[in-house]
């Protein structure tokens, strides 16, 4: 699985980010990804992805995203 497509299009989707804007160092800061969508990010993935998050901490890029998500 591709989790960087698959954030790609959960962002595009929900969030009205276009992919293109969307790399491996962007923040999510940088992205306008507030506490909110950053939750409604992570459900999604959880869905798309059939994977349990549990409690992460310090996802602050998108590279920390997919690592966490590698990790499981």
């Amino acid at each position: 699985m591709d989790i960087m497509a698959t954030i790609k299009d959960i962002l595009a989707e929900n969030l009205d980010i276009e992919a293109d804007r969307v790399e491996i160092g962007s923040s999510f800061a940088s992205l306008g990804i507030d506490s909110l969508d950053m939750v409604e990010l992570i459900c999604e993935l959880e869905e798309r992805c059939n994977i349990e998050f549990g409690e992460p901490e310090g996802l602050n890029t998108v590279g920390d995203l997919i690592a966490y998500v590698e990790s499981l």
